[in-house]
């Protein structure tokens, strides 16, 4: 014992991420248990699944890392439900888990991971095609490693929780959310990107202002939820009408930003060209936002006409 606890002082400081801490652990798990494989499982309650995360397997029998099983059907959720830590012979105990059978376990010692709340987040466990007997120091180890294991695993989910929340705060700043299209300050940082990739290669940019005309008398005559559902429509149709490489944002209101890369032409000069792509870019916008809407308010459905005086203007910027 006393050269576990020398083992887990030299190595569990060092570990700086749960792969670096689960690895020399099951190495350890595997010399005290005398198994074939020692493996961390992580457990989805609400996919209802269970992933061999990490794995070391020293014999015949293999568990494979990235595994992916029903949870219902595993040996794991069989032992603890039946608060049963070890078995001999698994084809008697729990001979109904399809997984089990598949891999070929005969032995298997298993604890839970667990969070500070108690949660279960997933297992550390060790597995053998053949009958081996319980060591007399299994049971605390198993529960010193599940111990380790899930103050590790717990911080890993909630960095990777926090970098998400982190991911989406980002988006948000840089997304209406009206029409999920890039609000004016993501818009401005792009322009300035665009601006500098067309002086590396020698291109162009080509801005359009889309300002839909009477959208104050639909917001008056129907109601702020049939204008926002006609922004919406808007902004749908002209996302269908643009290039993939083309970005378009809604800076507030009624207007709409657009900014695309031109490539100038070798068989006119730059001003001429850069005049025509301008013109085939504010006609293909103008086209995109006349049309049929159909909204619908809190007691209706109805349908609208925008015209061609919905504008757009389109300049280019070499």
């Amino acid at each position: 014992m006393d050269q576990i606890l020398s083992f887990l002082s030299e190595t569990v400081p060092k570990a700086k991420t749960v792969e670096q801490l689960t690895r020399p652990l099951l190495a350890l798990l595997e010399r005290v248990t005398g198994m074939e494989s020692t493996y961390l499982t992580t457990i989805d309650t609400g996919q209802g699944v269970q992933r061999v995360e990490f794995a070391r397997n020293a014999g015949g029998m293999e568990i494979p890392e990235g595994l992916v099983v029903p949870w219902e059907d595993t040996l794991c959720k069989r032992a603890l439900d039946e608060n049963r830590l070890y078995s001999d012979d698994v084809a008697e105990c729990w001979g109904d888990s399809d997984a089990a059978r598949a891999l070929g376990i005969r032995t298997y010692v298993s604890a839970p991971i667990k969070a500070q709340d108690g949660r279960v987040l997933g297992t550390v466990c060790a597995a053998s095609s053949s009958k081996v007997t319980r060591a007399p120091e299994v049971e605390p180890i198993l529960k010193l490693l599940s111990g380790l294991l899930g103050y590790s695993l717990e911080r890993e989910l909630l960095v990777e929780q926090l970098q998400t929340a982190n991911t989406e705060l980002t988006r948000l700043a840089l997304t209406d959310s009206l029409t999920g299209l890039s609000n004016r300050r993501a818009i401005l940082s792009e322009l300035a990107r665009m601006f500098a990739l067309a002086q590396r290669e020698q291109k162009y940019v080509l801005v359009g202002v889309v300002d839909l005309d009477g959208f104050k008398h639909i917001n008056d005559t129907h109601g702020h939820q049939a204008g926002d559902a006609f922004l919406q429509g808007v902004s749908a149709r002209l996302q269908d009408s643009l290039r993939a490489s083309d970005i378009l944002g809604r800076t507030g209101g009624d207007e709409f930003i657009v900014i695309a890369l031109g490539t100038p032409s070798r068989q006119q000069d730059q001003s001429t060209d850069m005049l025509h792509a301008a013109n085939l870019l504010q006609e293909r916008l103008a086209n995109a936002t006349i049309g049929h809407y159909e909204l619908v308010t809190g007691t209706a459905i109805f349908s609208i006409a925008a015209p061609a005086s919905a504008l757009s203007r389109c300049s280019p910027i070499a």
